[in-house]
């Protein structure tokens, strides 16, 4: 079960990233904008002109002082760029690949708190001593620090995509199941037997099963194919 996630962001500098965050939390069906300590007017025109359809967000924000004013969650996670800024607690630094793994098969928290850090500075050393656990992404060194809105996206598409995949089941429906594909390989099969000049037809029914199965075709595909080996010729 996927966790409830909070995000807070903390030290905001410019109104444009706080429109474009609320943008990205209403991506992934985030309702709620949590900021620590804003440094700029976080509602102010640009915040709301970048926000687009996710102005809502930025209108009711919930502004704390501190993180430790945030609601309390299982779990309080935070980000970096850096990953060295957080030696203070090295054991807790993870990739967020593996940190995805390890949320689902050891964490397992009902509910956490996302802490994005500020545009210039990040998170202090201090508040990430504070966190259960911290992740970076996996970045060119040569230029490892995102954009705060492009790091949220990054992550919480890595920390949500299981539990929305299912609002795009009629995607993965659209697929033929094994079922289907065997009855397209019987109709192929009966299709080749009748052909004098296929000598191996073990080999040949084999390579179609296999083209077929690596193709994962959709049902409107096979049912053309099933249609095409069933004309008599």
């Amino acid at each position: 079960m996927a966790p409830r996630i909070n995000v807070a962001f903390v030290g905001a500098e410019y109104q444009i990233n706080v429109g474009y965050l609320a943008r990205v939390l209403k991506n992934f069906g985030i309702s709620r904008m949590y900021l620590v300590a804003p440094r700029c007017k976080y509602n102010g025109k640009e915040a709301l002109k970048y926000s687009k359809h996710a102005r809502d967000l930025v209108e009711k924000a919930v502004v704390r002082a501190s993180i430790a004013q945030l609601p309390k969650t299982d779990m309080v996670v935070g980000t970096t760029g850096i990953w060295h800024k957080s030696e203070g607690a090295f054991m807790n630094v993870y990739k967020l690949s593996e940190f995805e793994k390890l949320l689902d098969k050891k964490f397992r928290p009902r509910s956490l708190t996302l802490l994005i850090g500020r545009e210039g500075t990040g998170l202090t050393k201090e508040e990430l001593r504070a966190c259960d656990a911290t992740f970076f992404i996996e970045a060119s060194k040569e230029y490892p620090i995102l954009n705060v809105s492009h790091a949220l996206a990054i992550a919480l598409y890595a920390l949500t995509r299981h539990s929305l995949s299912r609002e795009y089941s009629e995607v993965d429906s659209a697929y033929a199941d094994p079922r289907e594909i065997e009855r397209v390989q019987v109709l192929f099969d009966r299709m080749i037997r009748g052909k004098s000049r296929i000598r191996d037809k073990k080999s040949v029914s084999m390579a179609f099963g296999h083209v077929i199965r690596r193709s994962r075709p959709t049902k409107k595909e096979l049912n053309a194919l099933s249609v095409a080996l069933s004309e008599k010729s």
